[in-house]
């Protein structure tokens, strides 16, 4: 796995609040130094199917150049049924499959000296019918164009 943060040290929270989900992020910043240092090399093993597992949630890590262009879009899912403390990441296309939807509820971060802004949403899964599902505007779509 690449790592999330440019910086060993992680950047400074920008404006922060305390949330209701703040022990999911803070599940999320603890396993993330971990996981960094057992590194792989970018390869999926072990791939799982959201639909049939006990994820409860996912963090969006969106990672930008400040006031400039995104640089990358990364999402892991909550690995033991919520816990937080192990996560593993998916695609885009898992978290649609899956149902999941972006609360609103969002943590940023910015490291000065490299001039990123890091932006981490929460998702979890929609438990409404799947036989009635209809495409809205909570669910993650790089096609959509409203």
């Amino acid at each position: 796995m690449t790592a999330v943060f440019c910086c060993p040290s992680g950047p400074k929270p920008y404006r922060p609040q305390i949330l209701s989900h703040e022990p999911k992020f803070e599940a999320f910043l603890r396993w993330m130094p971990a996981a960094q240092e057992a590194s792989t090399d970018g390869t999926t093993e072990g791939k799982r199917i959201l639909s049939d597992d006990s994820s409860t949630y996912a963090i969006q890590v969106v990672r930008q150049v400040n006031y400039g262009p995104l640089e990358s879009k990364r999402y892991f899912v909550s690995g033991d049924g919520g816990r937080g403390t192990n996560f593993c990441e998916i695609t885009e296309g898992d978290l649609i499959e899956a149902n999941f939807e972006k609360l609103n509820a969002y943590k940023n971060f910015k490291c000065d000296s490299h001039n990123k802004f890091f932006e981490f949403n929460i998702y979890q899964k929609n438990p409404v019918n799947k036989h009635h599902w209809r495409a809205n505007i909570a669910r993650p779509a790089r096609d959509i164009d409203i």
